[in-house]
């Protein structure tokens, strides 16, 4: 049965590896369907809620490079069941991936969800699209709202995606994560400040 993913990741020197450490009959006697070559609901839910990502290319060198890219929750926007896209801003102005997508259109992504321990990772081709190229995805990925300077846009066909376990996943929470967690408290504590002050008042 397809496991499209690993199907892609299982060279022969990683099933070389595999023997080594005798984890080898796992994969090969795969039983399951995992092609996972269509974003159901539950990624498309997942990728929306992200406000940042890590994706690695590949260079003329051979060498690899992961860059973290971020952005309002949902920059990485879905455009349909096989195609993700997303508006590249301007930043140190280096360019590694922009440069390493022109030699080499395969990369890799890694969503994380840090508080549910969750990890998604994308194999895809990616292509470059000018601003004025496709006014139509322009629209879609670009947030009007986000105060950053747009050079272009790349869009991501789907190879294959698959879960990682959450093994090791530390959870971590962001600055809103916080804000909203202890939102209730505030408001229980200003309710008792409150009640406090009229108690005093009376008293006094």
């Amino acid at each position: 049965m397809p496991f499209g993913f690993m199907d892609i990741a299982l060279t022969p020197s990683v099933r070389a590896a595999q023997t080594e450490m005798g984890s080898d009959a796992i994969w090969s006697d795969f039983k399951g369907n995992r092609k996972f070559d269509r974003y159901t609901e539950s990624e498309k839910g997942f990728i929306a809620e992200r406000d940042s990502f890590y994706i690695a290319s590949t260079s003329e060198t051979g060498w690899p490079y992961v860059q973290h890219r971020g952005g309002p929750r949902g920059f990485l926007k879905v455009i349909d069941d096989e195609t993700l896209a997303f508006a590249d801003y301007r930043g140190n102005r280096q360019y590694i991936s922009t440069g390493n997508f022109a030699a080499n259109d395969r990369a890799c992504l890694f969503l994380m969800d840090y508080p549910r321990q969750a990890r998604l990772k994308i194999y895809s081709y990616v292509e470059r699209v000018g601003l004025g190229d496709d006014p139509s995805l322009t629209d879609a990925v670009i947030d009007g709202f986000y105060r950053a300077k747009p050079e272009r846009i790349f869009r991501l066909r789907l190879e294959a995606f698959d879960w990682n376990c959450q093994q090791h996943i530390v959870p971590r929470f962001t600055q809103d994560d916080v804000i909203k967690a202890v939102h209730p408290l505030r408001e229980r504590l200003a309710q008792l400040e409150a009640e406090n002050s009229e108690l005093r008042a009376r008293l006094g």
